[in-house]
């Protein structure tokens, strides 16, 4: 037996270490869970396709904004309603998004940033929402040298906001 005025500091903190993640060995899990493919919808129906219309919002604002617009939230959706989604099913629902507006305010919550639209599902579970969703810009100082970035990732968490408020208001 070793006693422990022997040990060094250094050999003690290291013994230390040792006994620590022995004992978080047995925390680990020691078969994480899987992410199936194609799992089972929560809900009684099947979204085939999301449709997103942003002609309204391209005569108010204009392009590069709705082309942002576009571009990201197609995949928002489809990331919210994940687990609804069946891809080309005859039988499946459209989700048809128009999105009218996107303000961006001028940063904090006092002006904040907002995205206005109306989702449509059809099918036998048809639905319709108008939806307002915000999202709080707070300005940085590397926005000043990359605006046009700024912008566009601003455009990106509002439409991941529209879309989690949409699947919230459906309660899907």
């Amino acid at each position: 037996m070793i006693s422990m005025g022997c040990l060094s500091r250094g050999a003690a903190l290291a013994a230390l270490g040792a006994c620590a993640l022995a004992g978080l060995a047995g925390c680990a899990p020691t078969n994480a869970p899987t992410v199936q493919a194609g799992a089972q919808p929560t809900s009684a129906f099947q979204i085939s396709d999301i449709q997103v219309n942003t002609a309204p919002l391209l005569a108010r604002s204009g392009d590069p904004t709705a082309q942002w617009v576009q571009q990201a939230l197609p995949g928002q959706l489809a990331q919210a309603f994940a687990a609804n989604m069946a891809p080309g099913d005859p039988n499946g629902a459209i989700l048809s998004v128009r999105i009218d507006s996107v303000h961006l305010g001028q940063g904090g919550p006092a002006d904040p940033d907002s995205m206005s639209g109306v989702a449509t599902l059809s099918g036998s579970k048809s639905r319709q929402a108008r939806l307002r969703a915000t999202s709080t810009y707070i300005p940085e100082t590397v926005n000043q040298s990359l605006p046009e970035q700024a912008v566009q990732g601003r455009v990106q968490a509002l439409s991941q906001s529209f879309a989690y408020w949409l699947k919230r208001r459906w309660r899907l």
